[in-house]
């Protein structure tokens, strides 16, 4: 029996079955993992490694501590002014989004920092205009990606120090252009195809700029700009900070604890961890190395961009870009160009990659699109159906980029700059 085939089923398997039968995918992705292991002789220890404790952990403390800001009425509050601040140019916000993400990413920070603290704040801004968080997490990742090329930021100095060691140098102005060409091009796709230009909030939903923070709502906005300091500038883990920040803020009974405990979306967090413990598996048993080894015997000079950038896009779906992602392909760019000829230059495929793999972290089970996801759960409550169909969403946004910018890549626009 191919095992590889089999866990790829199963994985379709427990996200067709969650959808289908309306139960939360987490719960299915638990149950069918130690179905799985059973068949394939895998240890029931080894498929509880394979939960993912900092992700958990992460998705946890930010929960927390934005529950808090719920609870006591400062993320409502906060959305409203930023919202009339735009008067009825509302459709100028995703834009907005972009751009300031792009910015604070690229000075220093990098993708990640910015890609998840951004994620969080416009689904949480989202769900109190009561409107799908579809295209504003969808920016946020995007924006963070797009400025996170730069030689200051890490997953620039990632990407440039992995060239260098193929013999790549001189390349950061090219590198970092070709990322902001990329994400903005799926960014005006998604933006036009989601109706960014018509994006306004529902219409029970009034905001108003009058009314003043109270004290509670003053201090827990201190909180937050305490997270976004420790966590961008000096870079301290975004869980753990979450956690400290959340402690203090309950010494000082800004909130209820109760309440603020309750209102953590448990459902979207368990149907997380339960499909990165199952494609854990998935990876183990062989059935991402099939798919990549599927796309590998499509490609020509032509297609060689492409094909490497579906493969780190799908990679990343399911691992970290700059941890194992980058590390694992990078280092294979200039084989490739020799191996393939004709006009395909490294730059291209490198570009390829890092893009590619930047733009897949809309996916809701990947860093930005998972706590995108908790953050506008935890205040809109979907139901266990409008919970899977964001998921689902989230996910065809993200498959969509892979596809849009691994097609890109084919145009030779990355030689742009070169």
């Amino acid at each position: 029996m191919n095992f590889a085939v089999l866990s790829l089923f199963f994985l379709i398997g427990a996200i067709v079955l969650g959808f289908v039968r309306k139960v939360n995918m987490g719960f299915t992705a638990f149950g069918l993992s130690l179905i799985l292991a059973t068949f394939t002789g895998i240890s029931a220890g080894t498929v509880v490694n394979g939960f993912p404790t900092k992700l958990f952990v992460t998705l946890l403390g930010v929960m927390f501590l934005f529950s808090i800001a719920q609870e006591n009425k400062t993320l409502e509050l906060l959305a409203g002014k930023i919202v009339s601040l735009a008067g009825k140019r509302t459709n100028l916000i995703p834009i907005i989004v972009y751009v300031f993400s792009a910015v604070l990413a690229g000075v220093g920070p990098g993708t990640v920092p910015v890609m998840s603290l951004m994620a969080i704040f416009t689904c949480s801004l989202a769900a109190e205009m009561r409107i799908s968080p579809i295209l504003l997490s969808a920016t946020s990742v995007l924006g963070a990606a797009a400025g996170g090329l730069t030689p200051i930021a890490p997953t620039g100095i990632l990407g440039l120090s992995l060239a260098a060691e193929q013999g790549m140098t001189g390349i950061e102005f090219p590198y970092a252009m070709n990322m902001v060409i990329a994400m903005t091009v799926y960014f005006v796709v998604i933006y036009i195809a989601l109706k960014g230009y018509k994006l306004k909030p529902a219409n029970d939903v009034t905001f108003t700029s009058k009314e003043s923070f109270n004290r509670n709502q003053k201090i827990t906005l201190i909180g937050m700009v305490a997270l976004i300091i420790g966590v961008i500038f000096i870079g301290y883990d975004v869980g753990l900070t979450s956690f400290t920040i959340a402690m203090i803020l309950l010494l000082l009974k800004v909130a209820d604890e109760k309440k603020s405990v309750a209102s953590i979306p448990w459902g979207t967090l368990l149907m997380i961890s339960g499909i990165n413990m199952l494609m854990a598996m998935v990876i183990q048993l062989g059935g991402i190395d099939l798919l990549a080894a599927g796309l590998s015997k499509l490609m020509t000079p032509t297609t060689a961009p492409g094909v490497l950038g579906v493969t780190a896009g799908m990679m990343s779906w399911f691992s970290s870009t700059s941890g194992v992602v980058m590390p694992t392909l990078i280092p294979t760019v200039t084989d490739v160009a020799a191996r393939v000829g004709g006009n395909v230059s490294a730059l291209t495929l490198l570009s390829a990659i890092t893009n590619t793999a930047s733009a897949a972290g809309m996916s809701p089970i990947s860093t930005g699109g998972s706590m995108g996801l908790a953050a506008f759960s935890q205040i809109a409550q979907p139901t266990e159906e409008e919970r899977s169909k964001l998921f689902v969403q989230l996910f065809i946004v993200s498959a969509g980029g892979v596809l849009v910018i691994a097609l890109l890549g084919m145009t030779g626009i990355y030689t742009l700059f070169a």
